[in-house]
């Protein structure tokens, strides 16, 4: 990823394979570390009743983890993780391994090495990823919203409750302004909640994430700081030399900073559409409709609910996400 790096033959299967493994297992461990976070972020987010009186300060994350762990122990912390990984694990792997595709594309030789195709190659991998994986995020956001003990839903009843939702029929003459009449019953479609929004918020997320993280990279390579920041490739003396594990760390971090500030907006409408069907009366909320709704609750500040949790969960997913996977590739040869 890093500019100056040695030649490679980007397009064949060996490369590809080699860094989808390494940025399957970068995404796995990320969310892994960050797993009890994601979980109250989401009921935070989505507004769950029971957890709502717990939004807006840090000792309400604490206090909302102190319940969960309470009632439903460990476990509970980690409610919805298993889909997380099966999600995460193709997620991370297409999202990495697209990048490196559409990077040698877009930036065939250092002259091309511009700001703006650094942020088309992220933001094209990103929607390439999300593409392929939505319908099992969608999945994993509704397992980690439940939060009653007695009667949980399964992995497959929560998929067929998704599948069989439908939006109440109501009069025409009576219909919720906003609704949107061409939505299907049912179906598969359903697994494409709140889509749209998460394309909107894909690209400002993935593309400002590698912009960044290459680019902290670049400065970090500076002739000043090198002596500090570099150290020599374990598996390749003769290779160009690689971040220190803090200095990668602190590249990772910077990204996810970032990248969060400028897509929060987006994933929280997106989190409120994707549980549209498991609160309130089923009423499918399209992207504009469920910004206004969150806008008439809270005003702008609505659109940035758990955002310091967003952080606190993001900037170490991220440092990690990014050390695994540049340490993977070093490991794989890549």
């Amino acid at each position: 990823m890093p500019a100056g790096s040695r030649p490679r033959n980007k397009q064949s299967l060996d490369y590809v394979l080699r860094t989808g493994l390494a940025g399957g297992l970068a995404g796995c461990a990320a969310k892994t570390i960050v797993g009890p976070l994601d979980r109250v972020k989401i009921l935070f987010q989505a507004s769950n009743p029971q957890f709502a009186k717990y939004t807006g300060s840090w000792f309400g994350v604490v206090t909302a983890m102190r319940d969960i762990n309470r009632q439903s122990g460990i476990r509970g912390l980690f409610r919805g993780h298993s889909a997380t990984l099966l999600r995460i694990f193709p997620y991370a792997a297409i999202k990495f391994l697209a990048y490196e595709q559409f990077r040698a594309v877009l930036i065939p030789s250092k002259q091309y090495e511009t700001p703006l195709r650094r942020l088309f190659s992220g933001a094209f991998a990103g929607v390439t990823s999300v593409f392929f994986t939505y319908p099992l995020e969608v999945v994993r956001v509704r397992l980690a919203f439940e939060t009653k003990e007695v009667g949980r839903s399964s992995l497959r009843g929560i998929c067929a409750q998704i599948y069989h939702e439908q939006p109440p029929r109501v009069a025409h003459s009576g219909a919720v302004a906003g609704a949107v009449p061409a939505a299907p019953r049912s179906g598969l479609i359903n697994f494409y909640r709140g889509f749209s929004s998460t394309l909107a918020g894909m690209v400002p997320y993935a593309g400002m994430s590698f912009l960044t993280h290459d680019t902290a990279g670049d400065w970090l390579r500076l002739p000043a700081l090198a002596p500090y920041t570099l150290t020599e490739n374990p598996k390749n003396p003769s290779a160009p030399p690689i971040l220190r594990y803090w200095a990668e760390l602190l590249a990772g971090g910077f990204a996810g900073l970032v990248s969060q500030t400028a897509s929060y907006p987006f994933e929280v409408v997106r989190r409120r559409m994707q549980v549209g069907g498991a609160v309130g009366d089923g009423h499918r909320l399209g992207m504009a409709e469920t910004a206004g709704k969150i806008w008439a609750e809270r005003g702008w500040r609505g659109f940035f609910v758990g955002l310091g949790i967003g952080y606190f969960k993001v900037v170490p997913m991220a440092a990690v996400s990014f050390y695994v996977y540049e340490r993977g590739k070093v490991v794989l040869g890549v």
